[in-house]
């Protein structure tokens, strides 16, 4: 008996110092932010609903395809996180159509946030560049916010 109450002490007091916060799980938004670009008709200069949206960026390794989506107004894009200073994100308005190229230059810095998130980079000084074929759908940009801290504000207009 006097060991079965030893044996639970002992349980007791390990069950005590293993419980603690969860510095592993980041999940209060606090990772590295997306950019967020939204669409205008290039006529009027008012937001423009997609019928449907293709996207690709290439992390350095070549084209990564994100998929589609249909009647969106904006959509949010994962940037490159090595120490390259710009990415290409393609756009088509058709799965297999002509498709659009729009070069993100940016400067990036590091920010530490807790043990569990570890560091997360911000986008500063953004600027973009179209490369377009004959036929692309992207018209022309507009720029929008030109560093990124979170994903509430648009960093870049797309004109279709």
């Amino acid at each position: 008996m006097k060991s079965f109450k030893f044996l639970f002490a002992l349980c007791c007091i390990c069950l005590l110092f293993s419980c603690g916060a969860d510095d592993d799980i980041c999940e209060s938004g606090e990772g590295t932010p997306r950019m967020k670009f939204s669409f205008l008709n290039s006529l009027t200069g008012n937001e423009k609903t997609l019928d449907s949206l293709y996207v690709a960026v290439d992390y350095g390794s070549g084209k990564v395809q994100l998929g589609g989506e249909a009647k969106i107004t904006s959509r949010i894009i994962p940037l490159r996180v090595d120490d390259s200073p710009y990415t290409d994100v393609y756009f088509r308005t058709t799965n297999l159509g002509a498709e659009s190229r729009v070069r993100v230059n940016y400067t990036t810095k590091a920010v530490y946030v807790s043990p569990g998130c570890g560091i997360k980079k911000t986008y500063e000084n953004l600027n973009s560049v179209l490369t377009n074929p004959a036929n692309a759908p992207v018209k022309s940009l507009k720029d929008g916010q030109n560093f990124i801290e979170n994903e509430d504000k648009t960093n870049l207009y797309l004109l279709f």
